[in-house]
């Protein structure tokens, strides 16, 4: 077969894919296997790939192969996540361009609009997934508003509302003004900015005097109704019992005495807002203060703020000031610094608000939670997380998880005309409860359902369980057979937004841990460390470089530099080197299938030397591989595989067996190396599965069915480490004659000699690779150093090579004083580390002895350099 002079990564990925895609080797179904289970973090449906996506589904990926190889039932579920609040806007903003308001068409057009528009754009990210490679189970391809995982939610709504956990309450909420919807506390992003801090006038109420404050919002003060000091702060003491007048809206609040306050922040005096922060709320519940709303729902100032109505916030902010300069209110105005709270979905400032919403007690579905976390039922990696997923747990407050949207679960209550309410599935079942309840005059028309719908991480957190059906029919097969999942992989940033919240659920619902590993894979960032964002302009498009380096170059660039939990530095030479890598694997494959081969002929010592090396450097390296998967050191394991095909195969293998030019290669030596090559294909096809598969098919003859992806994985075997040891010599010896003969001049082709100096390791397996590699045509050792040679050493071995008339001595004689001056200056330097007692009391043994070893080495070598500078 004619083997291409370059690889087609364009061409053989497409080919591949549909070929794995019609043989059905991506479907699972439960049968007598163990099963190996990933539910993929589902992207919003919104969403196109990007980096970040890259890393978590290649490293899920690299897992669902290599599990699929070892024999598992390997099921990987993808999916797309409803996103309520970006799908909402991106429809709005649609309808917008339409000419259409949202506020001008009913509930049910609006759905259908959204319906629409996930039609359109909500499979995008999925196929761009399948360019990328993932072997996902298509054919389980959830998304949470579809039918079954929308009905698993309302049911869950029902049983916790039913359990007393779900509650409906008037709290101060985080309000998006430009999504119009309250978000939890983990969805809001505080950011350090360089504020103001604005110093006011309250003026005592009839009287000259005024106490002061300090404000960085001071459009806030139409809301105002309290002045708060410290009580033992005795610059107030006067003023106990008095009341004072808010500026402009001349409205007599009282001053009141709490310790919250803190006496040395401002002017040690709190002007009082309980609609609009959290810790004025929590003040105005104790001492029983009035709460003026100030802002509607989008940010502008509703007429109860009684200036400024319908104008936003923050042009309130800038007008107000100069009012109450013109008003003699305004001290003074100083440049602050603090942290202001932003949504991570709008990127808008967070306005604290009063709302009724409905809540989920977390207290007690967190302590089980983080038990299992603790006790290392569920492993993190790396296990540095254990301790910011504690702080969480330990730190839980109740979930908000209603949201003022249409797109979503809508919340399962309706409410009667009298202000009650029932919590039910559907309509019929609510008239059913309300009449058992409230009595059997009910009808249809006096239940209205509850406009809000639930939170999205209200569904993603039932994922695990959801995409197998497992809370409407919790004793199904699938439920039974896939969960628990064995691994999770996502990032640290959603640890407590949906791990956390998988836990606890899959402790709810089904008694047991939802996966058994988390993989947190660090952020994608710039190779100056900048996060890699839309904004900043420095995020390449995934497919772009997929088209101009090959699905396979990408996986590697990306996985070459992504250690557990540590951030990615970034740099498209990454996938560079990863398609230069399938480039000397694809010259390594035309090199091998180029050669002829000769029944007849004898197999040569030195390619059998090299195949008793390499098999066992493989099971040694391979070791290595399996243990960097048992402690997810993805990164490492790719690592020791590109290694052992760059180097050990490419780079001396193939070297050591290759005939000679034009010459046939004996059948034993070119079997064993094909066997090598699909043996490295296996190891390599979870991490570059296309190329790996292209090789597989031209290697030999297949037959049907007989495809790398269902292939059996190696698994590593003992071997002589005494084999490695003596190579790794071996390989010193070659280097140092191919130096010799670049220095000297001494082409490759020209045969030379070679003598050992008996003694030492003076002994070597591998003689007949070393005189092929290095072309010698004869070893042989001698007592003493012979005249007119050049010498070389390999630890404190000496070798010799005789002297032809064009090598000039003194030159040669020049080096080996420059290498002993050298030697001696990096003697005294061991020796004056090891002569530091404090380095020899407290550096761990090994460490020590690392350095003893350098100074016995370097001591040895000193003597071998003085006795050849004797013999000149």
């Amino acid at each position: 077969m004619e083997i291409p002079s370059k690889y087609n990564p364009a061409k053989t990925e497409d080919k591949w894919y549909a070929y794995w895609m019609e043989k059905k080797y991506f479907h699972s179904e439960p049968d007598e296997r163990e099963p190996f289970t990933i539910v993929i973090p589902p992207p919003n449906v919104t969403g196109v790939l990007h980096m970040g996506h890259m890393l978590n589904n290649t490293l899920q990926d690299v897992l669902i192969r290599r599990a699929r190889m070892q024999g598992k039932n390997a099921c990987w579920v993808p999916g797309t996540d409803h996103a309520s609040i970006a799908t909402e806007a991106k429809v709005v903003g649609k309808l917008r361009e339409e000419g259409i308001d949202k506020a001008d068409i009913s509930r049910e057009e609006f759905l259908k609009h959204a319906w629409e528009w996930k039609e359109k754009h909500g499979g995008i990210i999925l196929e761009q997934l399948k360019k990328l490679g993932a072997s996902c189970d298509w054919d389980r391809t959830a998304f949470t508003m579809d039918e079954s995982l929308y009905e698993s939610v309302i049911d869950v709504f029902i049983d916790l509302y039913n359990k007393g956990l779900i509650y409906r309450g008037v709290r101060m909420v985080n309000w998006d003004p430009k999504a119009q919807t309250a978000v939890s506390d983990e969805e809001v992003i505080h950011k350090e900015l360089q504020s103001k801090l604005y110093y006011l006038k309250y003026q005592v109420e009839g009287e000259d005097d005024f106490i002061p404050i300090a404000t960085t919002r001071p459009e806030t003060i139409l809301g105002d109704t309290a002045v708060c000091v410290h009580p033992q702060d005795e610059r107030f003491t006067r003023f106990r019992g008095k009341r004072v007048v808010v500026p402009l809206v001349d409205r007599p609040v009282p001053i009141i005495r709490d310790e919250y306050v803190d006496r040395e922040f401002g002017t040690g005096a709190l002007k009082i807002t309980p609609a609009h922060d959290i810790h004025d709320y929590e003040l105005g519940l104790k001492h029983k203060l009035d709460s003026i709303d100030i802002f509607n729902d989008d940010g502008t100032l509703c007429e109860k703020a009684e200036l400024y109505i319908g104008k936003d916030r923050f042009e309130v902010r800038e007008e107000i000031v100069a009012d109450l300069e013109k008003a003699a209110a305004l001290v003074k105005i100083e440049d602050y610094i603090n942290k202001v709270g932003f949504s991570e979905r709008t990127d808008v400032v967070i306005e604290p608000k009063l709302s009724q919403q409905w809540f989920l007690k977390m207290s007690e579905l967190a302590k089980p939670a983080l038990e299992v976390v603790e006790k290392d039922s569920i492993r993190f990696h790396p296990k540095k997380f254990k301790n910011t997923y504690r702080h969480w747990m330990e730190n839980v407050r109740d979930w908000n998880i209603s949201r003022q949207l249409w797109w979503g679960q809508r919340i399962p209550v309706y409410y009667l005309p009298d202000g009650e309410f029932v919590v039910a599935k559907d309509k019929d079942q609510a008239l059913e409860k309300a009449r058992s309840k409230f009595g059997d005059h009910l009808r249809y028309q006096d239940l209205k359902q509850d406009e809000d719908v639930l939170d999205t991480w209200f569904s993603s957190w039932l994922w695990p369980i959801s995409v197998f059906d497992g809370i409407r029919h919790p004793d199904n097969k699938d439920i039974r057979y896939y969960y628990p999942t064995n691994d999770l992989v996502t990032g640290p940033d959603i640890i407590f937004f949906w791990v956390a919240r998988m836990i606890m659920a899959g402790l709810e619902y089904r008694k047991e841990v939802p996966f058994k590993n988390v993989y947190f894979t660090g952020i994608v960032r710039d190779k100056i460390g900048r996060k890699m964002s839309k904004t900043l302009g420095n995020s390449p498009d995934p497919i772009e470089l997929m088209e101009q380096y090959g699905a396979d170059g990408v996986r590697i660039g990306m996985l070459l530099t992504a250690p557990a939990g540590n951030d990615l530095p970034f740099d498209p030479a990454l996938c560079e080197q990863g398609r230069n890598f399938s480039n000397k694997i694809w010259n390594a494959l035309r090199l091998v299938k180029g050669w002829q081969v000769d029944d007849s002929i004898p197999q040569p010592q030195s390619s059998k030397l090299g195949i008793d090396w390499f098999e066992a450097r493989f099971n040694k390296t391979l070791a290595e591989i399996e243990k960097n998967f048992d402690s997810y050191r993805i990164s490492d394991a790719l690592m020791a595989t590109y290694k052992l095909i760059w180097d050990d195969f490419c780079s001396w293998y193939l070297e050591i067996i290759k005939p000679a030019y034009r010459q046939p290669i004996d059948a034993k030596t070119l079997e064993s190396t094909l066997a090598f090559f699909e043996k490295l294909m296996k190891i390599l096809h979870p991490f570059i599965p296309f190329i790996t598969e292209e090789i597989w098919h031209l290697l030999r003859d297949r037959t049907a069915d007989d495809d790398i992806i269902v292939s059996e994985m190696p698994v590593a075997s003992p071997f002589d480490e005494k084999i490695i040891t003596a190579f790794e010599r071996a390989e010193n010896i070659i280097i140092a004659i191919r130096n010799v003969r670049k220095d000297k001049n001494i082409p490759q082709k020209e045969s030379i000699r070679m003598m050992v100096k008996e003694g030492g390791t003076a002994e070597c397996i591998f003689n007949p690779v070393i005189a092929k590699m290095g072309n010698i045509e004869s070893i042989e050792t001698v007592s003493e150093k012979p005249g007119s040679v050049l010498t070389f050493t390999v630890g404190a071995q000496e070798y010799f090579i005789p002297v032809t008339a064009n090598i000039d001595l003194e030159a040669e004689k020049a080096k080996l004083e420059e290498e002993l001056k050298y030697t001696r200056g990096f003697l005294a330097s061991v020796v004056k580390k090891l002569a530091n007692e404090r380095f020899v009391n407290n550096a761990p043994p090994a460490v020590v002895d690392k350095e003893r070893k350098k100074q016995a080495d370097a001591e040895a070598r000193i003597k071998v350099i003085e006795e050849q500078l004797k013999g000149m």
